[in-house]
């Protein structure tokens, strides 16, 4: 009798843990994205990459995963912290494996959703192959793909994480990939001040300066920088000097190997812009003081083509920006900071 009752309790409990793994392996709970009524219509297909808590957890899982790089340290997230709008913070340019220095600044890692290409010279046309240019370069993550799904593969704890996202233990680079796509898609800033005030909430307004600073933006920043995310998401040629340090640098002719894209590169976002320094494509300028004065009085005949927005019409390169409106201008973009997609505990590594 004992012992049809061990058996019995033993039949139960193997019932009952097969009943609670097959629920939560094949009902993964869907997550709703909570997108801002200021922001435009999504530009990532969700319907390809159902976000669910479980897939959006190996994600983060994986963005802080060292043992993506060859040196098993360099993750996604050694190059993009948070506090500083996921950018590399106290680096002109990003640093890799065994130290080595690449030729461009890591970008903010928001509000990707919205566009549909990226990095600097827009390499990437998706985000699910986004992460393939970091994880493959030789001066970043120095890996490739087999050797870091046979790496994730070897470990139990990634069994759990994939089985619970996919229902299938095996980690592939789609897998992966759409992991990492889930976790980043739900990276969403748009609770600055501007946001509020912009949204007519409550109690939020701007003060004078800032408003003669958003009034100065409209005039001579808005047309490249346009829009809810700050970008018209083209690419461009603003004058900037050659830099003798990375003469690789061909901006977006890289890519497309037209000519005329020599040293344009794509208008970046200008949310969370006063805690994502340094500046430009190569992290010449440590403050944006120094980014207007750059407008302002620095611009440059390059061998390029400089984009005719920033040609006057005496010909000379440049915006028009005396002292009182780069005060009011700096007042205006510090609205854009969003403390709380900074301090998000969602998107923290610990």
């Amino acid at each position: 009798m004992k012992k049809f009752i061990l058996l019995y309790l033993g039949f139960i409990t193997l019932f009952s843990c097969a009943k609670n793994e097959e629920e939560y392996v094949l009902i993964p709970k869907k997550v709703e994205l909570k997108i801002p009524s200021n922001f435009p219509g999504l530009l990532y297909d969700l319907s390809q990459n159902l976000l669910t808590e479980e897939g959006i957890a190996l994600g983060k899982k994986l963005f802080y995963e060292g043992r993506l790089a060859s040196d098993g340290v360099i993750s996604c997230g050694f190059c993009h912290e948070q506090a500083s709008a996921f950018t590399h913070h106290g680096h002109t340019v990003s640093h890799g494996v065994d130290g080595k220095v690449g030729f461009r600044n890591a970008q903010p890692i928001q509000n990707l959703a919205f566009f549909s290409e990226f990095t600097w010279d827009g390499a990437a046309i998706h985000l699910d192959l986004q992460p393939i240019i970091p994880i493959t370069s030789d001066v970043e993550m120095n890996e490739n793909i087999p050797s870091v799904l046979s790496k994730l593969n070897s470990y139990q704890e990634y069994e759990v994480l994939f089985t619970n996202a996919f229902g299938d233990r095996e980690a592939t680079s789609e897998r992966m990939l759409k992991a990492l796509s889930q976790f980043m898609v739900t990276m969403i800033s748009g609770d600055s001040k501007y946001d509020k005030v912009i949204r007519n909430e409550e109690n939020a307004t701007f003060t004078e300066l800032e408003i003669n600073g958003l009034e100065i933006f409209n005039n001579k920043c808005a047309a490249c920088h346009s829009g809810a995310l700050f970008t018209d998401q083209s690419y461009r040629n603003n004058g900037l000097p050659t830099n003798p340090k990375f003469p690789e640098e061909e901006g977006r002719k890289r890519v497309s190997g037209l000519k005329d894209d020599f040293y344009k590169f794509r208008v970046p976002s200008l949310r969370n812009v006063a805690k994502s320094f340094p500046y430009m494509h190569d992290g010449r300028f440590g403050n944006l003081e120094a980014v207007l004065d750059f407008y302002s009085d620095g611009m440059t005949q390059n061998g390029g083509v400089v984009d005719t927005l920033l040609v006057k019409s005496n010909g000379n390169l440049g915006i028009d920006l005396s002292s009182q409106e780069k005060t009011a201008l700096l007042a205006f973009l510090n609205t854009l900071t969003d403390n709380t997609f900074l301090n998000d505990k969602r998107f923290a590594e610990f």
